[in-house]
């Protein structure tokens, strides 16, 4: 075998590699090295600070607020689009042509960008003139301030992303059905099993490999959460819903903290690492893989 048949697969990988290097390892080692640092983004010094910053974030009410904002955000977010998705699926997994528009139906906002869809929500969720004001009027409530009250502003969100991803995790679990043996459910059948048990005993641990991917997915999208802030609430009102990347933002690009963002950075690369690792530790070993 010649030098250059031994050397074709790492070049053939090369870029692949070169490019994960560029975009994704020497960012995150640049945001630990400027983390350390007390920089502006504008003086071509830094000041070494050390783990000044990180004590500085851990010892401020306003990040505790950002922490759990996140995880609250991402609790209800997760929870609902997954439960939500799992029972549309159970309906929608029928060939006809009622249930192939709805699956598109609600799969179309998944293909929307998250800016139109944050415009569209924020002019349904006016005050004053929005569609969902209208609609509880009808029903005799008072209109609500969704976006405006600290009490329903980060719920608002949670409804926003729920609606966004739904179709997504909707047909990923009509996937996941249709690939679950048909003759498992006729030997159910002949079992005289209850629809409950055969659901509980059956359905849900065939569809445990796709319940784990789109848990492992929303919760590390729902961490990212971005657009929607910036769009519809800039973090408010009173920093109620003001998410650790959006926190990142600010510091970083409005108000110039670079070591601090980057500080606030690596607290979220740790967070979404520790629990991908804690998530896969605890429910790798209930997936069944057929």
């Amino acid at each position: 075998m010649t030098i250059w048949h031994k050397l074709r697969p790492y070049g053939m990988v090369a870029p692949a590699i070169v490019i994960f290097t560029m975009f994704f390892l020497y960012p995150i080692f640049y945001m630990i090295y400027l983390s350390l640092f007390d920089w502006n983004f504008v003086s071509p010094t830094k000041t070494f600070v050390g783990l000044a910053n990180f004590r500085d974030l851990l010892t401020d009410s306003d990040f505790m607020k950002v922490l759990s904002n996140t995880t609250m955000y991402t609790l209800l977010t997760v929870t609902l689009t997954t439960i939500l998705a799992l029972l549309l699926a159970l309906w929608l997994n029928r060939k006809s042509l009622f249930h192939g528009f709805v699956q598109g139906a609600i799969f179309s906002p998944h293909i929307i960008s998250l800016v139109s869809i944050s415009l569209l929500w924020s002019w349904l969720m006016d005050p004053e003139y929005g569609l969902l004001n209208w609609i509880i009027g009808l029903f005799g409530f008072g209109p609500l301030q969704w976006l405006s009250h600290p009490g329903t502003s980060l719920v608002s969100l949670v409804i926003v992303a729920v609606w966004k991803g739904l179709g997504y995790n909707t047909l990923v679990f009509i996937a996941g059905l249709q690939s679950i043996p048909g003759d498992i459910y006729e030997a159910a059948a002949l079992d005289e099993s209850k629809p409950w048990t055969t659901f509980a005993k059956l359905t849900l641990p065939m569809l445990s490999p796709t319940i784990f991917f789109l848990v492992i997915i929303n919760l590390i999208g729902s961490f990212q959460v971005f657009e929607t802030i910036a769009i519809m609430t800039q973090g408010g009102p009173v920093n109620s819903t003001n998410t650790l990347v959006y926190y990142i933002y600010e510091n970083g690009f409005r108000f110039f903290k670079i070591g601090y963002a980057s500080a606030a950075g690596v607290i979220l690369l740790v967070i979404v690492g520790a629990l991908t690792i804690v998530y896969f530790r605890l429910l790798a070993r209930r997936v069944h893989y057929r």
